[in-house]
């Protein structure tokens, strides 16, 4: 009896169910919500996969998410397993998600189950007087250029330039209406 039941073990370890594990899994936590009952504390809601450990804290995404490169387009995404349905919708490969619209999307990615899989936590970092400092200067960098590029753009220039093509354009459909006659 006992070889019948490592043989079911084995073949649905090969075919990479699981089940077995699964079961062994739901039967400790029974356990230990047993436990737990007795010692009249909560009982655990479910098993929680092991993930690593945080090792850094929050940081600054390194570029944009683009939500908006697909505006007015629908996008199917098949399910990562092979089975179900191909939905529409935003697809987090790290954590093999499908959601719906861009709120839940970003919900998700700024979310603790994301950033926990990123390995980092919720908690922000405290900036030292020198990364203030180092900040304040980019910004005031970026606002000297934009400032410099205005007060550079010739706006009576740009005007007469608008102004001559409208010309060209004019003259090019007179041509082409007198060489149709």
């Amino acid at each position: 009896m006992a070889d019948k039941e490592k043989k079911k073990a084995t073949a649905a370890s090969d075919s990479g169910v699981g089940a077995v594990e699964r079961d062994r899994k739901e039967r400790e936590l029974m356990q230990q919500n047993e436990e737990r009952k007795r010692k009249d504390f909560q009982p655990l809601k479910r098993w929680r996969e092991d993930r690593p450990k945080p090792t850094e804290q929050l940081k600054q995404r390194d570029g944009p998410l683009e939500l908006d490169k697909n505006l007015n387009k629908t996008i199917m995404v098949k399910n990562p397993t092979g089975g179900g349905q191909i939905q529409p919708g935003f697809y987090c490969e790290l954590c093999r998600r499908t959601y719906k619209d861009t709120m839940a999307y970003l919900d998700h990615i700024n979310g603790r189950s994301h950033l926990r899989r990123l390995g980092q936590t919720t908690q922000v970092g405290r900036s030292t007087v020198e990364q203030v400092r180092a900040r304040i200067e980019l910004l005031r960098a970026q606002r000297d250029d934009k400032t410099r590029g205005a007060a550079n753009y010739d706006f009576e220039a740009r005007l007469r330039q608008i102004a001559e093509e409208q010309d060209q354009a004019k003259l090019a459909r007179r041509e082409a209406k007198r060489a149709e006659k």
